[in-house]
This record gives structure tokens, sequence and C-alpha cells, in this order.
């Protein structure tokens, strides 16, 4: 984590709030992104790079990046950690994901929580579409229209939320955990 008092109050800094996969949930990724993905002509994400996204807020003030983690924390209070399973594949213009199916809509709740809460804050415009829970799993430039088995990950639950800071870097984006965030207590 990235102590408040290391960043400076006019720096700009990437920030999205997602929730962490547990360990095994990553491991069972890598090990599929390895056998269905590898070859081909795309890059696939790092495992320290795979989470589901709540809200990618962009450029922030640092100095507002205590208000982030306070929307954060009031989103997650008292709800019950959110159960998610592989549904599908999917590929968009330059990204491959896995969707996930949110049992009983718990990490929804989460998330619209907390857009409701970056609006007053004057954080986050809502986008128009609903929020899709999905972990990127590789990068592209020409879309690959691959159509891979699913990865077997059972269900499995974040225990952690976060906000995260993106780098841009030559090799691609670098997320690193500005402050986490319990879920279920």
């Amino acid at each position: 984590m990235i102590p408040l008092g290391r960043v400076e109050g006019d720096e700009r800094l990437r920030l999205f709030c997602a929730l962490l996969l547990p360990p095994a949930a990553v491991d069972g990724l890598v090990a599929w992104q390895a056998a269905e993905l590898e070859g081909r002509e795309l890059r696939v994400v790092s495992p320290g790079n795979l989470h589901v996204t709540l809200a990618f807020l962009g450029a922030t003030a640092a100095a507002r990046s205590g208000e982030v983690v306070d929307a954060l924390r009031g989103a997650c209070a008292g709800r019950e950690r959110p159960l998610f399973a592989v549904e599908r594949y999917r590929e968009t213009r330059s990204v491959a994901m896995i969707v996930l199916a949110d049992k009983g809509g718990r990490g929804e709740a989460i998330a619209e929580t907390l857009f409701g809460a970056l609006e007053e804050r004057d954080l986050y415009t809502r986008e128009a579409r609903r929020w899709l829970p999905h972990v990127t799993v590789a990068r592209f430039r020409d879309r690959p229209r691959a159509r891979p088995p699913l990865p077997d990950l059972g269900e499995f639950a974040p225990s952690d939320a976060a906000v995260m800071i993106s780098r841009l870097r030559p090799g691609g984006a670098q997320y690193e955990v500005f402050e986490t965030v319990s879920l279920g207590g």
C-alpha cells in the first residue's frame, strides 16, 4: 500500500476501485491464460493486475484520494462478500475478459453504492451501461476472435476491495494498491 502522506496534493493519480481476487482464483486464471491464451498475438494481464473493476475514476487529484477511500469504505460497510462464478469469455475491441456471474447481486450492490458516493463527491460520472463484473485477462491490437474453453474457478469471493493506482508504462499499465478495504465485516 502507498501511504497517503507519500502523494502530493497537486499530483494527479489514475485511480480506480476494484475487488481483489482471492489467490486461488488468480492461480486458476494464470494457469488458464498459459494454456489457452499463450502463443496468440495478445498481451496477457499479469497476475498482480487481475481484479474486478468497480469504478475507473481516471486522473484524480491526489489531495482527493482520501475521499475515494472513504467512498469505497462506505460502499463496503456491512455488506456480504460478493460471490462470483465464471459465466463466459468475451472480447471487446481491445481486451479479452472473463465475465462473471454475480451470485445474489452483491457485487452490483457494492458498485451501485460506490457510484452514488463518488458522484456525491463529484469524483465520478456513472457510465450509461450497467456494471459488468469481469476480469480482464488479455489486451490486443487485433481482435483474436478466440473461443477458448472457460477457466474452472468454481465460486469465489473477494475478501477485500481496494483503491488502486494505474501507472502507465511502456509494457502496459501497472497497478498498485493504494488502500484496501475489508469486505464482509
